[in-house]
């Protein structure tokens, strides 16, 4: 009998969550090597509707505890935050410090590479966080099945939306993660398709239809395609702060249009 922690499409999961989380995953499960990483990339829908399950029980939680919509959203959206190691939070902010802040390309990415958060950055994230958590209240508002569901779709569509920029330009400097990043194989895109898409059916079965459905994930696709394109006029390409602004764009994207009434 086979093992499933064998299982490739299982490894590949793991490596997806070693990757984009701080879980503590056990070594059993395995896990694709950086080179291959381009083929597990197929996982990563999945691997993002399980982060936005983590934010999901969060949610469940603060309102079992009686906490109304917009403290429960806060606590979901901070759970979130800390099992990604506010991964794609830094980029957005990366991103805002250095298109905001630098007049030429070759300052822009020297500014992206300084630790230090500045005022655009940090406008950038409270603008962010606003827009999530308060998108989310009022799903929670309007029932917290349809916020549960919302999170788990958000992450599994903003994280293969968050793709775009792999797919269509090229790394802006040969170092970093960016550059380190691998692009996702024909396979993995296909797979990752069906997937987000797949993660986005429950929302069928708390009143939203499917017009909205795939608003959401259109929503989603755009936001990315526009944070790649603002990323390749000011600095000629992607890097890895690019890929984590796209996926924040594009889950912002998605709970707003799933608000929308």
């Amino acid at each position: 009998m086979n093992d499933p922690l064998s299982d490739p499409f299982v490894e590949d999961l793991a490596a997806c969550l070693r990757f984009y989380s701080r879980l503590n995953l056990p070594a059993a499960l395995g896990g694709a090597s950086m080179a291959d990483f381009g083929k597990a990339l197929r996982a990563l829908p999945i691997a993002g509707a399980i982060l936005g399950g983590v934010a999901a029980a969060a949610l469940f939680c603060a309102r079992a505890l009686g906490l109304p919509a917009l403290p429960a959203a806060i606590c979901a959206i901070a759970a979130l935050v800390a099992v990604t190691g506010a991964l794609h939070e830094d980029g957005l902010a990366d991103v805002a410090d250095g298109f905001g802040g630098g007049a030429t390309r070759e300052k822009k990415m020297e500014i992206m590479r300084d630790s230090r958060l500045g005022s655009y950055g940090a406008l950038a994230l409270a603008l962010a966080l606003m827009l999530r958590v308060t998108s989310l209240a009022a799903l929670t508002e309007r029932g917290l099945g349809l916020a549960i569901f919302a999170l788990i779709c958000a992450g599994a569509v903003s994280r293969a939306a968050g793709l775009l920029p792999l797919l269509l330009s090229a790394p802006a400097r040969r170092d970093g993660a960016g550059a380190a990043m691998p692009r996702p194989t024909g396979e993995a895109r296909r797979v990752a398709l069906i997937l987000a898409g797949a993660a986005s059916a429950p929302l069928l079965f708390v009143g939203l239809s499917v017009s909205q459905i795939l608003g959401a994930d259109l929503g989603a696709a755009l936001a990315a395609f526009a944070v790649t394109r603002l990323a390749e006029r000011q600095i000629g390409g992607y890097t890895g702060d690019v890929l984590g602004a796209a996926q924040q764009a594009a889950e912002i994207a998605v709970l707003l249009a799933l608000c929308a009434k």
